[in-house]
C-alpha cells in the first residue's frame, strides 16, 4: 500500500511539474523542488520551443510585436497537445495550434495563418523525404510525350501575396487578390518558388490525373476556358511545360 501510494505521490508531482513548466503563471509549481532549479528548467523547455518556432516562422516573428510573438508561443505550449515528440514536427503542431485552437487576439495579422502555412511549406519540403523520380527521360518531344509532375511540386491559391509579405510589406485586406504559387525542391535540393496563375495551375492539374500528352493537355486546357485560338495556346502551352521543366517542376517525360 505504501509503494502505490509513494508512486501515486511522484506521478502527481509530475502532473504537477509538467503542468508549471508549461504554463508557469497559472500551475504553481511543486512545493518540494527548489524554485533555482525549476527556474533552469522552465528557461531551457521554453527557450528551446521558442528558438525552433522563430527559425521555422522567421517571416511571422520579424512582422509581429516581440511581446506579442512571446505571448503567442507561451500560449502554444500552455494550450496545445503535440502529437509527436519530434522537433522536427513542432512547427506542424503550431499550425495546427493558428488553425484550430488560437482564441482571435486583434493582434494576429489577418493574413497569419496564410502566411504561417507558407513557411511549414518551406520547412516541410526541405525535409521531406520524398525524391524526384530517377526513372524519366529528359525533355524530349513536349507536346507527344507525357510531362510528369514532380512530386516536390506543390501548388498552392492563397487569398494574400504570402511570398512578399515581410517587415516592410504587409497587405491590407482591401489590396488583396488571390496568389498563386509553387514551392518547389529541385534535384539539387535547393527550395524554391513560382508566383504563376490559375491557368497553369489548372494546367498542371490535368497533367497530374490525365496522364496525358503535353499537347492533349492543353488542348484540354483551351477547351476548358473557351480560349478562342487554341492552336496559339498549344505553343505557349509547352513554353510553360519547358520552363516547369527547367525548374524541376516537371520532373520528366514518358513515352506516349
Amino acid at each position: 500500500m505504501a509503494n502505490h501510494k509513494q508512486h501515486h505521490n511522484f506521478h502527481e508531482t509530475q502532473l504537477q511539474f509538467a503542468a508549471h513548466i508549461r504554463h508557469p503563471q497559472q500551475n504553481p509549481a511543486p512545493a518540494d523542488i527548489e524554485d533555482r532549479r525549476l527556474a533552469i528548467y522552465r528557461n531551457l523547455f521554453y527557450n528551446n520551443i521558442e528558438s525552433f518556432l522563430a527559425s521555422g516562422f522567421p517571416v511571422l516573428k520579424s512582422i509581429i510585436e516581440e511581446a506579442h510573438w512571446h505571448s503567442m508561443v507561451r500560449d502554444f505550449i500552455h494550450r496545445h497537445q503535440s502529437h509527436s515528440p519530434l522537433f522536427l514536427k513542432i512547427s506542424e503542431e503550431f499550425l495546427s495550434y493558428l488553425q484550430t485552437e488560437r482564441t482571435a487576439d486583434a493582434r494576429d495579422p489577418e493574413f497569419m495563418l496564410e502566411l504561417a502555412h507558407y513557411e511549414w511549406v518551406e520547412l516541410a519540403l526541405d525535409i521531406s523525404t520524398i525524391d524526384i523520380p530517377n526513372n524519366l527521360q529528359p525533355q524530349a518531344n513536349i507536346l507527344d510525350d507525357i510531362p510528369q509532375l514532380s512530386p516536390t511540386a506543390w501548388r498552392f491559391t492563397y487569398q494574400y501575396p504570402v511570398h512578399r509579405i515581410g517587415p516592410q510589406y504587409q497587405p491590407a485586406a482591401g489590396q488583396i487578390e488571390p496568389t498563386s504559387l509553387i514551392v518547389y525542391r529541385t534535384r539539387a535540393l535547393q527550395i524554391g518558388f513560382m508566383e504563376t496563375n490559375p491557368t497553369t495551375l489548372r494546367l498542371l492539374d490535368i497533367i497530374e490525373s490525365q496522364q496525358c500528352s503535353g499537347r492533349q493537355a492543353i488542348v484540354k486546357l483551351a477547351e476548358e476556358i473557351n480560349h478562342p485560338e487554341p492552336d496559339s495556346l498549344v505553343e505557349f502551352g509547352a513554353e510553360i511545360i519547358s520552363q516547369l521543366y527547367n525548374k524541376d517542376i516537371i520532373s520528366g517525360f514518358r513515352p506516349n
